[in-house]
């Protein structure tokens, strides 16, 4: 689970993300995501970290911070 500002997500142990809150920025846009393992979530952007260990992010992108286009094999956190 992780919280931003006015926002929270949550992986379902199917591996599923559910989000509540703000979706002023498209940062609760997660419905779509599979195969979840880890979230962050900062201000107004989400992250999931997906089993295979790429990286999909919705929200705000004005200083870049959803650009995980290429991300592979990020290792979830202990």
């Amino acid at each position: 689970m992780a919280a931003g500002s006015y926002h929270t997500v949550g992986v379902t142990a199917a591996g599923r993300v559910v989000a509540v809150g703000s979706n002023d920025s498209g940062q609760c846009d997660v419905a779509d995501w599979r195969e979840i393992v880890a979230v962050a979530a900062g201000s107004t952007h989400t992250l999931g970290l997906r089993a295979d260990g790429t990286v999909v992010a919705a929200g705000n992108n004005e200083h870049g911070q959803c650009d995980v286009t290429g991300w592979d094999a990020i290792r979830s956190p202990n």
